[in-house]
C-alpha cells in the first residue's frame, strides 16, 4: 500500500506521496484482481500470515482492509491462527480506528515509532510528534490490539548516546510484545543519500547498538534477528518465515513474491511494477493463467511485472542471505526443505565460515557467532557463487 502523507528524506521504500485525503478505493479492487491472478499457482496452499507494508497502510479505512480480507478468505483458506500485521504510522490514526481495524480482523500492528526526540523525528522528516505514538499506543490498548512492534531507528543525525538510550527506554515502557530496533542508513536514491546529514560515526553507532541491546535485554526482548526483539512467543511469524526463505505472494504496486513449484530448479521470484498506476493499469487489463488450472500445465510466470526463476547454483547464497539473518541460524532440515539442495552443497563454505570464527554448529544445523553477526554481510557474500 505505497501511498504516504510525505515521503521522508532516508526512505528507499516504494511509496509515494498521496495526492489526496484518502487514497482510491479503486485500488483495493486492483489487489483482488492481482490475487486472482495469481490464484492458480495457489494450489493446495493456505494462509498463514498477511503483512499490509507500505508506504502508510492505515491511509486506508478499516472498511477497506475488511472487504478485501473478505474477499481473500472467499478464495483460499486461512489458518485459525493467522497472523494479520497492518504498519501504521502513528500520526495518521483518527480516534477509534484500530477497533475497526480489529474487527476487520487485523491482530496485529507495527507502528512507525522510529524516534521520540522531537528534534530527531524533525530530522527524519515525520509527521508525528511522540505524543502521537503515547495516544496511538493507548488505542491499541483500548481496542485490545496488545500485539504490537515499536519500529526504532538509532544512529540519527547528531544523535548522542544518551539520547539514544532514552528513545529505547521509552519504547520499553510503553511495553511492546515487538520491537524493530535498527540503524539508519545512507540508501542511494534517497534524499539524505544525496545530501548526507551528519551522523554518528561506526564507533559511536556500534556503542549506541551494544548499549541499547543490553537495555532491550534487560526489559526482557529477547533478539531472534538482525534487528527483531520481542516477547517470548511473539516474534514476527511473518518476517520469520522471510528469513527462513519461505513461500509468499506479493501484491500491490512494487510487491515482491517467492513461490516454489520444484525444489531445487523452479523457486519463482516475483515483482509487480513499482508505479501505483502502471500496476492498477497492467492488472486490469491482464487475462487470468487459465491453462495452469489443467494438470500438467506448464509453471506460469507473473501475470503481469516481472518474474524468473532462481538458479540452482545460486541458492545456497538466497537461502543464507535470509537464514543467517535470525540469531539461532538454521537447521539442516530448513535447508533441505527450503532449496531442495543438500548439505553437501554448502559444506565447504560452512567449514570456511567456522574457520573465520563467523559460524558456529548446533546439534541440528548451523548459526552465526557473535563475530558472524557483527560482520554479517562478509559472511552472506561468502556463499555467492
Amino acid at each position: 500500500m505505497p501511498w504516504c502523507v510525505r515521503k521522508c528524506p532516508y526512505c528507499d521504500f516504494n511509496s509515494h506521496q498521496l495526492k489526496s485525503a484518502a487514497p482510491d478505493a479503486s485500488y483495493i479492487d486492483a489487489l483482488i484482481r492481482d490475487f486472482d491472478l495469481e490464484l492458480p499457482r495457489l494450489k493446495n496452499r493456505r494462509i498463514d500470515t498477511v503483512f499490509f507494508g507500505g508506504g502508510t497502510p492505515s491511509l486506508f479505512a478499516p472498511e477497506e482492509f475488511n472487504r478485501l480480507l473478505g474477499e481473500l478468505r472467499r478464495r483460499i483458506g486461512f489458518a485459525d491462527d493467522v497472523e494479520i500485521t497492518l504498519e501504521a504510522n502513528p500520526g495518521t490514526i483518527e480516534r477509534g480506528r484500530f477497533a475497526g481495524y480489529r474487527d476487520a480482523g487485523i491482530n496485529r500492528v507495527s507502528l512507525g515509532a522510529q524516534t521520540f526526540a522531537p528534534r530527531a523525528l524533525e530530522a527524519l522528516g515525520r509527521i508525528h510528534s511522540a505524543e502521537d505514538t503515547h495516544r496511538a499506543v493507548a488505542e491499541l490498548r483500548a481496542a485490545k490490539l496488545d500485539n504490537f512492534n515499536l519500529d526504532l531507528m538509532y544512529a540519527l543525525p547528531q544523535q548522542t548516546l544518551e539520547e539514544a538510550l532514552d528513545d529505547v527506554r521509552t519504547a520499553c515502557a510503553l511495553e511492546p510484545q515487538h520491537i524493530s530496533y535498527y540503524q539508519l542508513t545512507l540508501e542511494p536514491g534517497t534524499v539524505f543519500h544525496a545530501r548526507p546529514p551528519p551522523l554518528p560515526d561506526e564507533d559511536a553507532a556500534w556503542q549506541i547498538q551494544s548499549a541499547g541491546q543490553t537495555l532491550l535485554a534487560d526489559a526482557g526482548y529477547i533478539q531472534y534477528e538482525v534487528s527483531a526483539y520481542a516477547r517470548p512467543g511473539k516474534r514476527c511469524r511473518h518476517n520469520v518465515n522471510y528469513w527462513l526463505f519461505g513461500d509468499y505472494v506479493g501484491l500491490g504496486a512494487g510487491a515482491h513474491g517467492k513461490l516454489s513449484f520444484a525444489l531445487p530448479q523452479r523457486i519463482l521470484r516475483t515483482a509487480k511494477p513499482k508505479q501505483p498506476r502502471d500496476y492498477q493499469k497492467q492488472v486490469r487489463d491482464a487475462q487470468p493463467d487459465i491453462c495452469n488450472a489443467h494438470a500438467g500445465a506448464a509453471l506460469p510466470r507473473a501475470a503481469i511485472g516481472e518474474s524468473s526463476f532462481i538458479s540452482s547454483q545460486d541458492l545456497p547464497f538466497e537461502f543464507m542471505l535470509n537464514a543467517l539473518r535470525l540469531n539461532e541460524g538454521f537447521t539442516v532440515r530448513d535447508y533441505r526443505q527450503r532449496t531442495g539442495l543438500e548439505m553437501s552443497s554448502v559444506e565447504a563454505k560452512l567449514a570456511q565460515g567456522a574457520a573465520r570464527g563467523l559460524l558456529e554448529s548446533r546439534e541440528d544445523g548451523w548459526r552465526p557467532t557473535e563475530l558472524g553477526r557483527r560482520f554479517l554481510n562478509d559472511l552472506q557474500a561468502s556463499f555467492l557463487a
